[in-house]
């Protein structure tokens, strides 16, 4: 074969073509120009929109074993929770119904006691439930308003407690709501009784909602009173039934003013986060005991 007729020019297989740092460079640019159009005229935004509605479907089907694999540990974790909420609520009823029997029995044993030694028989007194409406926007009067008046049978003086504790009492009556004075305000005096040393006192307010308190007063520096105790009502003043928590003591300094202890106590009611209560029927208070009215 002659020479003039060789191909002289390199297979394809070997043809660089443009060069791939000079590709990478017009590619960059390229890109950062789209980019800053797109910044300002958001010329993609419905080329985005379009892309994104063709490929939902296809990441709908993608997502749906994950989503399957998720419901399913999601079925069997709150069917285990459910299980052991089952259980310990059996367990919560068999100790309530024991605790239930023991009452029962103390309180037959109560009754017979008291025919053997001719005393008066404990009437409960009667409570209906109410909701409270609103707060009081008297930074110096801890009181709220519930749905319950003269209508349904609420006097002033009646006794109001929580699901924890005495919470106040009503201290003004409209036909259809009432007005209740918290525990916290700091003319509200109740008798209350030290459960553990058997020791009773007179408990005030220190007249804050956001952070209630009560102080015993008159309390001898050689008192047995001790963080932990647990206040409940005496009863003594004709006003609160005997036994109602009302607070838990919280400090106990030997040395306060006038030469008596300093105790506080933290109340059992939740003052700031109560939604129901329960209005007891009052007896005739004593003299002293319940809050001063407002003119």
């Amino acid at each position: 074969m002659p020479l003039g007729t060789v191909e002289r020019t390199p297979p394809p297989f070997f043809k660089q073509g443009t060069p791939a740092l000079t590709k990478l460079l017009v590619l960059s640019a390229l890109a950062i120009v789209l980019m800053v159009v797109d910044a300002r005229l958001r010329w993609a935004a419905p080329v985005r929109a379009g892309v994104a509605t063709l490929l939902y479907p296809l990441q709908w089907l993608t997502l749906q074993p994950v989503r399957a694999v998720q419901w399913v540990g999601q079925h069997f974790g709150e069917l285990q929770a459910a299980q052991t909420d089952a259980r310990r609520a059996r367990e919560l009823l068999a100790q309530q119904a024991q605790r239930a029997g023991l009452v029962e029995h103390l309180a037959q044993e109560n009754r017979e006691l008291r025919r053997l030694l001719g005393l008066r028989e404990r009437v409960s007194p009667s409570a209906q439930a109410a909701e409270i409406l609103y707060a009081l926007p008297d930074a110096y009067v801890p009181a709220v308003v519930i749905d319950r008046g003269a209508l349904q049978g609420v006097r002033e003086g009646s006794p109001v407690m929580d699901g924890f504790g005495v919470l106040g009492q009503v201290t003004r009556v409209y036909p259809g709501t009432s007005e209740v004075t918290l525990l916290v305000h700091h003319q509200l005096a109740i008798p209350v009784l030290n459960t553990r040393t058997g020791e009773r006192y007179l408990a005030y307010g220190n007249g804050s909602r956001d952070e209630p308190g009560l102080s015993l007063r008159f309390v001898p520096v050689q008192t047995a009173t001790r963080p932990g105790d647990v206040l409940v009502t005496s009863g003594i003043d004709g006003l609160y039934p005997p036994g109602l928590p009302v607070a838990t003591v919280v400090t106990v300094a030997a040395e306060g003013s006038e030469g008596f202890a300093q105790v506080l106590a933290q109340p059992a009611a939740r003052t700031r986060d109560a939604l129901h209560v329960l209005v007891l029927e009052p007896a005739q208070p004593a003299p002293g005991t319940t809050a001063e009215h407002r003119p």
